[in-house]
């Protein structure tokens, strides 16, 4: 099995599966095959008589070093590289961003793509580019004489100012647009943008622009915008840790909307009730963007809902968080519930929902909207005592008119996912590890290592099957890696091409050359 990818970029799959057919040879189509049939033989359910020793043994371990077979441990780096020169990310970041006067040797691309490269292959912080810089290997295997080391990749970090790092994003985001235009008719109906800020806590104490958050964090408030539909970041804006969530966030949704309009026919706002910007609501409304976002429960709209009859409230019914698929198994005893009512914490259970609507006009808006309100009845409780019954309201406002009540809360509630990409940025790519010393530096940093969480999403949209492609998007990272990326091949330099020979079997293979084969048939408009 061998990717061969030639100096000219143009590759090719010598592979062939069940599935689909590459231009491959029988011998590669073979090889592949008895992998499996290895691996599924091994892998079968067996009855197992007592075993006389362990499955771990000790065997006599010897470690030689290799005088002609060179190799990594990141082959998917070579078709991810593939897919972002196919898209011209890389030619689209040299024409639109000016940091170097002159290139000695490295261009911004270069600069760039290693950055979000280290974190391709597992890297969590700069220093971590010199491991890929040693590594002669792998410098061979993006067809590379040698890599920024991590001092010159923060130097390039501190050349940023804000108006390069909002054309970086701009010009990722034209390159975003080619792999949603080679998507069918479905995917295109409908994008939901999700914004919401968070906390980059942060060590340091001489960092430029950071200040103590509301909650006593050191650090920045980063806000990000992020495609619901594929999980995309398609802002990220640094901000001081001082400000507020909703803090210059209209600006940037208006950006956000731009992007996606021309090619969803539908386009949502999602917040949470720091985005209930009530000043962008008309103008939002006039251009066709739907919203929904949760509004804080003011004295004023607690009697409003006070005041609405018992007829016009209708029962909550949320739907199962799964499906179970085979049997249902009986829950195990809530060993938490149990600690609270021994040790008498007080403790608010959940009774029921109802949920009702009603019109409301916002004081900065002339326009009237829908006001979603759901009524939660709680039972606060001390140990085995119950103490007294509480009401509680939580408003989400709607331009939209086509949706019943309960689909509105289920959807406004939706945006949570937000939070597992939020958490991706902290935890996945590192995104917001602040490495550097500067504001905008950082700002930076962010943008760019949010850019392979992006190749990630592109990654799964280029995929052919359908399935993989939902659980691609899905995946969290550093699955991501394990499966797509950390594939370990032998790099051979043959005549004209450049040979990614896979060195092991996994079940994600079909997949990936699945995956590779139609990246170099894709025309990007």
């Amino acid at each position: 099995m061998c990717i061969a990818i030639g100096y000219n970029r143009n590759i090719e799959i010598t592979k062939t599966t069940k599935r689909s057919t590459f231009q491959v040879n029988k011998r590669d189509h073979k090889t592949y095959l008895r992998d499996k049939a290895n691996l599924d033989v091994r892998l079968e359910r067996k009855q197992y008589s007592d075993q006389p020793d362990t499955m771990l043994k000790d065997p006599n371990v010897r470690y030689e070093i290799s005088e002609r077979t060179r190799a990594i441990g990141c082959g998917g780096i070579g078709a991810v590289h593939k897919l972002v020169c196919r898209l011209g990310l890389d030619a689209a970041i040299n024409q639109n961003i000016f940091l170097l006067k002159k290139h000695l040797p490295y261009w911004e691309s270069d600069h760039v793509l290693n950055i979000a490269y280290n974190v391709l292959a597992g890297g969590t912080c700069l220093e971590d580019i010199e491991q890929l810089r040693s590594d002669e290997t792998y410098m061979n295997a993006l067809h590379a004489e040698r890599i920024p080391d991590p001092t010159t990749a923060g130097d390039f970090l501190r050349r940023f100012d804000e108006t390069s790092v909002f054309a970086l994003q701009k010009t990722i985001n034209q390159v975003r647009r080619k792999v949603w235009n080679v998507q069918d008719d479905d995917f295109r109906q409908e994008a939901i943008i999700d914004v919401d800020g968070t906390i980059a806590g942060t060590t340091g104490e001489c960092k430029e622009g950071m200040d103590i958050a509301y909650n006593g964090i050191w650090g920045y408030a980063p806000l990000l915008l992020t495609l619901a539909n594929t999980n995309e970041v398609l802002y990220m804006v640094n901000r001081s840790g001082n400000r507020p969530s909703n803090d210059g966030a209209a600006e940037w949704m208006d950006r956000a909307i731009d992007l996606v309009q021309p090619t969803f026919k539908k386009v949502w706002l999602r917040g949470d009730t720091d985005f209930s910007l009530t000043g962008n609501f008309d103008k939002w409304d006039g251009k066709g963007v739907h919203f929904v976002f949760g509004y804080d429960a003011k004295a004023n709209l607690n009697a409003m809902a006070d005041a609405i009859p018992e007829k016009g409230w209708q029962h909550l019914r949320r739907p199962a968080r799964y499906e179970v698929q085979t049997k249902p198994r009986q829950r195990p005893e809530n060993t938490k519930e149990q600690r609270v009512k021994e040790r008498e914490f007080r403790n608010i259970r959940l009774a029921g929902e109802q949920v009702a609507e009603f019109e409301y006009r916002p004081h900065r808006c002339r326009k009237t909207y829908r006001m979603i309100v759901v009524k939660k009845n709680l039972t606060v409780a001390e140990g085995e005592q119950r103490l007294f019954d509480d009401i509680r309201y939580f408003f989400y406002i709607t331009n939209d008119r086509e949706m019943d009540m309960q689909e509105i809360v289920l959807f406004a509630n939706d945006r949570c996912n937000q939070e597992n990409v939020i958490s991706q940025m902290k935890s996945g790519v590192n995104a917001l590890r602040l490495p550097s010393d500067g504001l905008v530096s950082n700002w930076a940093y962010m943008v760019i290592a949010a850019l392979a969480w992006n190749i990630k999403a592109w990654y799964g949209l280029v995929t052919v099957v359908s399935a993989v492609r939902q659980d691609i998007l899905k995946m969290e990272f550093k699955r991501f890696l394990l499966s797509f990326i950390q594939i370990p091949c032998q790099i051979v330099a043959t005549g004209r091409r450049l040979v990614y020979r896979v060195l092991s079997y996994s079940r994600h293979l079909e997949a990936f050359f699945d995956t590779f084969d139609h990246i170099r048939k894709l025309k990007f408009v």
